[in-house]
This record gives C-alpha cells, sequence and structure tokens, in this order.
C-alpha cells in the first residue's frame, strides 16, 4: 500500500507549484483589465467581453471535458495506451474546434443574433478561428500534470501568461480595438500549439500512430457523461451572461460582466487544487480507501479555506472601493452585482469535482443534475429579463448554483460514508473562519474611520507629488493607497489569529521560513536564524 504522507508531500509540492505558475501568470495578465476599460469604450468594452465570453465558453464546453481524462487514463495506463490516450485527446479536440470554426463561418448571425449585434456577426469568423485554435491548443496545461511532470507545467503556464499578456498588452496599446484584441488570441493560440506538439512527441513518440478504435470507445464512454456534466455546468454558470446581452445594452453589458469579475487568483488556487486531487483521488477509489479520500478532502478544504475565507471578508468590506479602482468610477454602478456574486466565494472550499470523477457512477447523476439545473435556470433567466434588473439576473445565477453544490455534496457525503465523528476534519475550517471573521472586524472599523481621510491623502499625494492630473489616474492612486492600508490592518491579524489556533502548519512554516531565507540570504547565519525562531 501507498505511503499517505508520501501522497501528501508529493500532493502538496505538486499544488504548491501549480498555484506558483498561476499566480505568476496573474502577475503578468492583472494589467489588461484596467487598460481595457481605460482605453475603449464602455461600448466596445461590452463588445469586447461578448467577443472573450463566446470564446472562453466554447473552448470550456466544446471539448466535453475530454482533455480532463487524461489524469484518469494516464494515472492507470502504461506503454501503447498512454500514447493512445493521448492522441484520442487529440483527435477529438481538433474535431470539435473545427466543427466550431466552420459553423461560425458559415452562419456568422449565430453569434449576432444572441448579443442582438452586427459587429459580433461581422467579427463571428474570426471568433471561430480562435476556438479552434484555444481548444487544440489547452491540452498544453493539462498534460504536462496528467504526466507527473509538474515544473514543466508550471514552466508551460508562465510561459503562456507571458505571451499571451506581451500580445494582448501591445493590442490595446497599440490598436485598440476589439478586432486587434482576436488577432492577438490568434497568434497566441498558434504559439500554444507549437509547444504541445513539440513537447507531445518528445513524451509519446509516434503517438499519431496508436490509435485504437476499441480504447477510443472506452475513453467515449468515460469522458463524455463527464464532459456533458461540464457543458451543463457552464451553462448553469455563464448561460446568464447571454441572457443580459440578449436583453440589455453593450454598455450595459459591461457593468455587468465587471460586477460579475471574479478574481483569477481564486480560480488559479482551486483548478491548481483540482489537477493534482483528480488522479489522487482516482488512485484511492480504485483501493477503495474512502477514509483516505475524506480526510484529503476535508485537508484540501482547509487550504482552500484559508485563501477563501479572509479574501471573501476583505472584498465584502472593500467591495465599492475595489471595483471602482480596478475599472475606475465609470463602472461604480458593477459594485452591487459584485457583492451578491461573491456570495459564491466561500461555499467554492468544498471541491466536488475530483470525487465526481473517482467514481464513475457517479458520472451519470451529475449530468441529470445538471440538465435539471440548467433547465431550471433557463426558465428562471426567461422569466428575469422581462421583470428584473442585472441585480436580479445575478441573484437567480447564485441561488441556482448554491442549488446544485448542496445537492451534488450530499450525495458525495453519502457516497463516502460520511459520519457525525468526521466532522472534525472541519474543524480548521471553522477556525479559518474565525481568524478571517476576527481580522475583518477591526478592518471594517479602519475602513469606515479613515477612508475619506486615505482618498484625500491619496489624491495629494497624485496630484501635488507624482504630478498626475488625469482623474481616473488619480483615482486608482487613491483606491491603491486605501485598499493597501486595509490589507496593512486586516492580514497580520488574520495570521497570528490562524498562526493561534495551528492552522498554519509546520511544513508551511519552514516552507515560508526559507522562502524568506533566500530572499535575505547574503551570507549572514543570524539574519536566517532570527527568521527562523519567529516563525
Amino acid at each position: 500500500m501507498e505511503n499517505p504522507e508520501i501522497g501528501n508531500l508529493s500532493l502538496r509540492k505538486q499544488g504548491a507549484w501549480l498555484l506558483f505558475a498561476k499566480v505568476v501568470g496573474f502577475g503578468f495578465t492583472f494589467l489588461l483589465p484596467l487598460l481595457i476599460v481605460r482605453f475603449l469604450s464602455q461600448e466596445n468594452v461590452g463588445i469586447y467581453r461578448q467577443a472573450f465570453q463566446v470564446i472562453v465558453n466554447a473552448t470550456a464546453v466544446l471539448p466535453l471535458g475530454f482533455s480532463m481524462s487524461a489524469y484518469y487514463f494516464l494515472s492507470r495506463s502504461t506503454g501503447l495506451r498512454r500514447a493512445s490516450t493521448v492522441f484520442n485527446i487529440l483527435i477529438f479536440n481538433f474535431a470539435v474546434g473545427g466543427i466550431a470554426c466552420l459553423t461560425l463561418f458559415l452562419f456568422p448571425q449565430l453569434i449576432g443574433n444572441i448579443f442582438q449585434s452586427e459587429e459580433m456577426t461581422r467579427l463571428a469568423p474570426l471568433i471561430g478561428l480562435v476556438i479552434w485554435l484555444s481548444i487544440f491548443s489547452s491540452f498544453l496545461e493539462t498534460i504536462g500534470v496528467a504526466n507527473q511532470e509538474t515544473l514543466l507545467s508550471t514552466a508551460f503556464i508562465i510561459l503562456a501568461q507571458f505571451t499571451k499578456t506581451v500580445f494582448m498588452v501591445s493590442a490595446v496599446m497599440i490598436f485598440a480595438t476589439v478586432e486587434a484584441f482576436i488577432y492577438a488570441a490568434l497568434i497566441q493560440g498558434a504559439l500554444q500549439t507549437l509547444v504541445l506538439i513539440v513537447y507531445l512527441k518528445s513524451r509519446f513518440p509516434a503517438f499519431w500512430r496508436a490509435f485504437d478504435p476499441g480504447f477510443f470507445r472506452e475513453h467515449l464512454i468515460y469522458a463524455l457523461p463527464l464532459g456533458l456534466a461540464a457543458l451543463l455546468w457552464t451553462l448553469q454558470t455563464d448561460i446568464h451572461n447571454y441572457f443580459v446581452g440578449y436583453r440589455f445594452t453593450p454598455a450595459e453589458y459591461a457593468i455587468y460582466a465587471y460586477g460579475c469579475f471574479q478574481l483569477p487568483l481564486i480560480s488559479m488556487i482551486s483548478e491548481s487544487v483540482t489537477s493534482v486531487l483528480i488522479p489522487r483521488m482516482s488512485q484511492l477509489q480504485a483501493r477503495n480507501d474512502k477514509r483516505e479520500m475524506l480526510r484529503l478532502t476535508g485537508q484540501s478544504m482547509q487550504k482552500l479555506a484559508f485563501f477563501f475565507f479572509p479574501i471573501y471578508i476583505f472584498l465584502v468590506i472593500t467591495a465599492e472601493t475595489f471595483v471602482t479602482t480596478l475599472f475606475s468610477k465609470n463602472y461604480a454602478a458593477s459594485t452591487p452585482i459584485f457583492l451578491i456574486n461573491l456570495t459564491l466565494l466561500p461555499f467554492y472550499v468544498w471541491i466536488n469535482d475530483p470525487i465526481v470523477r473517482a467514481f464513475k457512477e457517479l458520472g451519470r447523476f451529475y449530468l441529470f443534475l445538471q440538465m435539471f439545473l440548467v433547465g431550471a435556470l433557463i426558465a428562471a433567466l426567461y422569466f428575469g429579463i422581462q421583470y428584473f434588473d442585472l441585480r436580479g439576473m445575478i441573484t437567480i445565477v447564485v441561488i441556482a448554483t448554491l442549488t446544485g453544490k448542496l445537492i451534488t455534496t450530499t450525495v458525495i457525503v453519502r457516497k463516502l460514508e460520511v459520519k457525525l465523528s468526521d466532522l472534525h476534519f472541519l474543524k480548521p475550517v471553522g477556525q479559518t473562519a474565525i481568524s478571517a471573521i476576527a481580522a475583518g472586524i477591526v478592518t471594517v472599523l479602519f475602513y469606515w474611520q479613515l477612508h475619506d481621510r486615505i482618498a484625500a491623502f491619496g489624491s495629494n499625494l497624485a496630484k501635488g507629488v507624482i504630478g498626475f492630473t488625469k482623474t481616473s489616474v488619480v483615482d486608482f492612486v487613491s483606491g491603491v493607497l486605501i485598499l493597501t492600508a486595509c490589507f496593512l490592518v486586516f492580514t497580520p491579524i488574520y495570521l497570528i489569529t490562524a498562526n493561534y489556533f495551528g492552522i498554519i502548519d509546520d511544513d508551511e512554516k519552514k516552507m515560508f521560513s526559507n522562502l524568506i531565507g533566500r530572499i535575505f540570504r547574503s551570507g549572514n547565519p543570524e539574519k536566517q536564524a532570527k527568521i527562523s525562531s519567529v516563525l
């Protein structure tokens, strides 16, 4: 039997490397939305968001989660079957991407009619090309982790985000048109495809000769139910954007889109944990080790809660400042939408997907559940566009998402045979929540008392010292100062309280100590000794 401690150490390292890659990628892309809202008119921002909403959703939905099946089959296969797994995924992704591209070339009005936009009709063929390349090349981020090459996957993610940022920032700075963004995405997709092919040829030689019709059918049988469920999940989470795009103007769509803005850091953390949990849960399920699956789930929840709970509390307190600082005061109306949508964040600590994928029989249940939820959501949204404003539309989405989360969690709890005595796995999660609330109480008092003073100081600093005169830049400087001051109040209280509860374990303290030690390494051992003693 595999040593759980070794497995957990590997899991922690893999998750840390993937998170590092995505955080670095976030650093590269953070500038992009700030530039877009300041260089494009609100109407063009709406069109840009609509175009890339289609691209992102098509890239996620059309492959039906086929790429994710690499986690399952590569962890259980050897020899030629591994090459067959890779080739099956490439064939499937190439085919569905090509069909989507051809459809938008022949019927560009499909997108234009959804958004009631002639500009979207004109851009549809280019959008189709981006979808094709994006679907095919997106396998690059998956295959590295599935093949247990986490460090190389880290490099892939960082490189992809860096080049994407260079192309997109160049597009906004030089051309400032929606069409330029689409061409930038085309170049990015072509480059990523080239890297993918080179990697596959080096790791799976002659993979294109490994096609096995029987295995392809087996592959489809495993992947399609989960893929259809993922399709329905994407519809559940994103179809509201299309209702809003149909009913409201592009400028109003921009307000709604940035109200639904989610910090990339959230998805980065979730994806990093999910990516390494899927193969691990699959291995444990094969041994029927439900206790270890449950223990690992509780551990993962605590790791996610450590980030998600404080982010949630902090953003609830500073929501208006956060939105207007990032997107300018032109998007102040996005704040109520942002707060409603933010309600989902604490519930993301429970990740269902790795467990659902580990049990084949749960695939059908998940599929039927998503079908029911999507049907109910579409009916509610159809009613909503006739009677609700933008806040009402996002409220419908939040309720539907929480309902699905609750039902799926209930079924998983029964599948893992959870008992009342197992609630001790959630004790660290509760302590994390208490730590975040304690920090939030102090921060909200600070925010209420000193918000206006810090804003005035920031305005004077920007105008008098730095010499900025443009209103949007002055507001940005003031907002950054407010957020930074609140962060400096919130973070120490949260970390001290979390450490008091023992939420930060010894391995994490050692990791942090080593990181700080490297930063301050200058041949002075006393400095590092002091750091270690504090931690």
